[in-house]
């Protein structure tokens, strides 16, 4: 019992009631009437700024003062809509980044931070920065799309003049791939060329922003052609190259690539020979392949049929012209002969039969007398003879005299098997959509330039563009390049525009080689048989099981009677 006293006193103290004079009491008292009138200042306080909050969010967000200027920061674009492939795959869109601005009037060490930017921002100069922190504007921006890190360690530099602003960055995740169609961005977010500068008005709108503008691209086939050019360009030294792979029967342009090219992620530096686009704003003679036109116009007028044959045992003169063939076969030719084995004397005179009139009307109807409508502001107008005579007629027979852009050729050739139907091209999947056309050749005589085409690559020129299983068509150009109102040998345009499958044609295929010097040790074969035929080969060969065209046996049947008039020679 003596243990347990204390332990029961000091119970019974702690239920004892509590005096107010206690001066405790009224400590814990003053300390709770403080903490109250703290709460109801901070309050106060905290509506006061919440007010002026709203108030500034009203107000635009600028502060106005009879002092100073108000100050307008330039407002980034950022709302763009994403361009996908035929597929779905995205080639452009957009992400998340920054841009840094700085009031120049609030540094007082311009030349310190200068050097400290320099470091974090390895793409500026920093005299370029320096002439920014020194401009006395109130407003400047120091630098786009800084990384994660950049801005990092644009904040632990501590400067209050620095602001950071969030931004969208236009990414193309394919780098340089289809980067002539698809074009680039400008600082102000603008398209600046391709379907980023011509479709700006769509990849802009507000209410369009979250839906994707579908191209009618391939990226898959996009790469096999350039993979496939890029390796010609290396193999035979060739200055340049362009290549497309369109729908015959849509129009729709499945890869289109010109070489040299860039990369849209950094445009800067690039220089302006990188960023022309060959296939639709350079302007070729592309020579034989033009022979296919001559011939159609002729077949389709009944002007000659497949039993007719020429006299091309000399070269034609004309006045002081003289029209040879580059492969000479000495001999009277069958018309498929001709066009098989590329006789331009043969060729020529078809035109001359045909007429100088027919054969203008049928190149203007194909569309080669002006610029192509297509969904890209960079566009050439063909260049055609001022006085179109005797002599331009024989010579654009067979492709010299006239400058066109690779997809003119293309359009044209895809009208030539199709049926005769003249399809615009176009950058844009519109798969339910039936084109529109313009019916340009009958479908008979549609039928027998497939003949001629499949010919010239069995048992002509065009045999080197043989892919097996595929039934491949096509036609062979080689042009010897205009220069100083004459022609100069040593620098040629070699070209191959292939169709398949030959029986039910479904794709063009068109490859060329600007300038090509040939192998070492091989410069005499640089013709478009020998550097561009093998490279139409290739892409049909890997691109054909992409695009769900199966290799098959041929009937032969289908060509018999054109097989028949041309007969085996050494060439």
């Amino acid at each position: 019992m003596q243990v347990l006293a204390p332990i029961q006193h000091a119970r019974h103290a702690q239920h004892a009631p509590m005096r107010f004079d206690d001066p405790a009491v009224s400590a814990m008292a003053t300390a709770r009437n403080r903490l109250v009138l703290g709460a109801i200042i901070f309050l106060l306080c905290f509506l006061v700024l919440a007010v002026r909050t709203v108030e500034l969010g009203v107000s635009g967000g600028i502060v106005q003062s009879s002092a100073l200027p108000r100050v307008v920061v330039p407002a980034l674009r950022v709302a763009r809509a994403d361009i996908v492939d035929r597929n779905g795959e995205i080639l452009a869109t957009n992400l998340e980044s920054a841009s840094l601005s700085v009031d120049p009037r609030q540094i007082g060490a311009p030349e310190a931070l200068a050097a400290r930017l320099a470091d974090i921002l390895p793409s500026e100069s920093e005299g370029a920065l320096l002439g920014k922190l020194k401009s006395g504007k109130r407003f400047v921006y120091l630098a786009h799309n800084l990384s994660p890190r950049q801005r990092w360690a644009v904040n632990a530099i501590g400067e209050p003049a620095l602001v950071l602003h969030r931004t969208e960055e236009r990414i193309y995740p394919h780098g340089r791939l289809a980067a002539h169609a698809l074009g680039h961005m400008g600082r102000d977010g603008d398209g600046l060329m391709g379907l980023e500068r011509s479709m700006d008005d769509v990849l802009t709108n507000p209410s369009r922003v979250l839906e994707p503008l579908q191209t009618s691209l391939d990226i898959r086939v996009q790469y096999v052609l350039t993979e496939e050019l890029a390796m010609a360009m290396r193999t035979y030294r060739a200055r340049a190259a362009a290549g497309v792979v369109m729908d015959v029967n849509t129009g729709q342009v499945l890869a289109m690539a010109s070489l040299p090219d860039f990369d849209p992620n950094t445009i800067s530096g690039s220089p302006g020979e990188e960023r022309r686009n060959r296939v639709t704003q350079e302007v070729y003679e592309l020579g034989s392949s033009f022979k296919t036109f001559t011939f159609a116009a002729a077949l389709d007028e009944g002007i000659i049929d497949f039993s007719d044959s020429y006299d091309a045992t000399k070269p034609l003169r004309v006045a002081r012209f003289k029209i040879h063939d580059d492969h000479p076969m000495n001999d009277e030719l069958t018309a498929p002969e001709i066009y098989a084995f590329s006789s331009n004397i043969g060729t020529a005179q078809i035109a001359m039969d045909l007429g100088r009139d027919r054969h203008r009307d049928f190149l203007a109807r194909l569309g080669f007398m002006e610029a192509m409508s297509l969904e890209l502001g960079e566009v050439a107008t063909p260049i055609t003879p001022g006085n179109w005579g005797d002599i331009s007629t024989m010579t654009i027979s067979y492709g010299h005299g006239i400058a066109v852009t690779p997809l003119h050729l293309v359009r044209a050739i895809a009208a030539m098997v199709n049926g005769g139907r003249l399809i615009d091209a176009t950058l844009q999947a519109n798969l339910s959509a039936t084109p529109a056309y313009t019916e340009v050749l009958s479908p008979r005589a549609s039928r027998q330039v497939r003949q001629l085409m499949r010919m010239a690559v069995m048992k002509g020129t065009g045999g080197r563009a043989a892919a097996r299983g595929y039934r491949v068509g096509g036609k062979t150009g080689t042009a010897e390049k205009a220069i100083g109102g004459g022609y100069d040998a040593t620098l040629l345009v070699s070209s191959f525009v292939g169709v398949f499958p030959m029986d039910d044609p479904r794709y063009v295929v068109f490859a060329l080689l600007d300038e090509p010097l040939g192998r070492e040790g091989q410069t005499r074969l640089r013709s478009g048989g020998w550097t561009a035929a093998p490279v139409v080969k290739n892409t049909i060969l890997r691109a054909a099981p992409l695009l769900g065209v199966e290799p098959r046996q041929e009937d032969p049947s289908m060509y018999q009677e054109v097989a028949s008039r041309i007969r085996d020679r050494k060439r």
